[in-house]
């Protein structure tokens, strides 16, 4: 970007330009009025050293950055003609002032940056600052995620990665971990409760009793079917319900053993029998495959991404609310807790020193690189709106240096004269 007309370094050459011109205006003027009055030669003297100070000074800070005058005097146009050496020299400053280890694992030290985390996260401003900067990633994300093509996606990757689970050994592993703790058993009980309750309910009794009458087809003609039924009925669950409540009160109940026994031999089997394995798969492919089970996945898809939306585009969204309360409980937990401080820094500084070796000489020829790859007025245009406004003060100090010691030296030749 050039440098603008009103910048502070093109008003610093302005005034820079003026004083010389100033000073040559008070040369003309001086010679001219010499001969009638000694105080005009004290001031031509004045305004000639100040014009010699002031185009030496404009001479050295062009020569920095270009050709005086587009002239190709040698050694001028210093800066874009060492750029690669410029380049060089600052990346070796900055790696070795800037980014040695020792340096930078003293300064991480005594930052105590599990501390500093800990207070950041605790900021309420920052949790909400976080929040807001998750909850509009998620909003970007669902917006994404309604896009059919991206659903379509995303339901075939998940179907697909279904498909390739072995259930077999989980399911062997879960029944397995049952087992050893005794809560198959406790799960029987459960069930075998549920069932006892089912039992008992009249629409269940009135079912049983209409299955046994439809059964017993010869008292159907005889008028009995549903006499007989309902004292079947009766008879069943009452005996069925028995035979629960002596199960579920006694631990030691042989049926119990048979359960064990059962649940033992099916476990065997989901281990090391491949059929019952390939079964397993087999009807997990079907369940997955069935379009009943996809558009019940979709359904709940966009059950979900609805839900979500709704509540990311709501003022006091539950989503943000809960990321807030997280950032700050975490900032609590690490305040509390200066052992996952001290873990935290002793990560960091155990990291720090493979990292710095790993990427401070990456680091140090991108900058090299940059530098290099600039182009010359780039470069010109950068270092000037850095330094350019301290370096015309060098022209305006120059001038008036310059006007001073040419004053004093016209002042001791007059001493010298009047002497001789």
């Amino acid at each position: 970007m050039p440098v603008q007309p009103s910048s502070p370094v093109v008003r610093m050459k302005r005034v820079a330009g003026l004083l010389l011109l100033v000073a040559a205006l008070l040369y003309v003027l001086g010679t001219a009025m010499e001969g009638r009055h000694p105080a005009w030669g004290y001031l031509a003297s004045f305004a000639e050293a100040a014009m010699v100070g002031a185009i030496a000074d404009w001479f050295a800070v062009t020569a920095l950055f270009r050709h005086p005058l587009g002239l190709p005097i040698p050694h001028t146009a210093i800066i874009p003609r060492s750029k690669a050496r410029i380049g060089r020299n600052l990346s070796e400053f900055i790696t070795t002032h800037f980014l040695a280890t020792p340096l930078v694992l003293a300064k991480l030290q005594a930052l105590d940056l599990g501390g500093r985390l800990a207070d950041w996260l605790r900021e309420p401003s920052n949790a909400e600052a976080l929040a807001g900067q998750l909850t509009g990633v998620a909003r970007f994300g669902l917006d994404s995620l309604h896009d059919a093509r991206v659903q379509a996606f995303v339901q075939e990757r998940l179907l697909d990665r279904a498909r390739r689970i072995d259930l077999a050994p989980a399911c062997a592993e879960v029944l397995d971990l049952l087992t050893r703790e005794g809560r198959h058993q406790a799960l029987l009980d459960g069930a075998l409760i549920r069932l006892h309750h089912i039992l008992q309910d009249d629409e269940t009794r009135a079912l049983v009793a209409d299955a046994i009458s439809t059964e017993v087809r010869t008292l159907r003609y005889l008028g009995l079917s549903k006499a007989v039924g309902g004292w079947s009925a009766n008879k069943f669950v009452d005996g069925l319900s028995t035979l629960i409540a002596e199960v579920v009160g006694d631990p030691e109940h042989r049926l119990r053993a048979r359960f064990d026994q059962h649940v033992a031999e099916f476990i065997v089997r989901l281990r090391h029998d491949p059929g019952y394995r390939l079964e397993i798969e087999r009807l997990l492919a079907r369940l997955l495959d069935h379009p009943a089970t996809r558009d019940y996945l979709q359904g709940l898809w966009q059950e979900l991404l609805a839900w979500l939306q709704q509540d990311l585009e709501r003022p006091d969204s539950r989503v943000r609310q809960r990321i807030v309360q997280l950032t700050r409980g975490l900032g609590d937990a690490l305040a509390a807790d200066d052992v996952m401080r001290g873990w935290i820094n002793e990560r960091l500084m155990a990291a720090a020193p493979g990292l710095l070796e790993r990427h401070r000489h990456q680091i140090g020829r991108y900058i090299a690189q940059r530098v290099e790859s600039w182009e010359s007025g780039e470069l010109v245009e950068q270092m000037e709106r850095s330094v350019g406004k301290d370096l015309q003060y060098i022209r305006i100090n120059g001038t008036l240096v310059g006007g001073l010691v040419g004053l004093v030296l016209h002042a001791l030749t007059q001493l010298a004269t009047a002497a001789g």
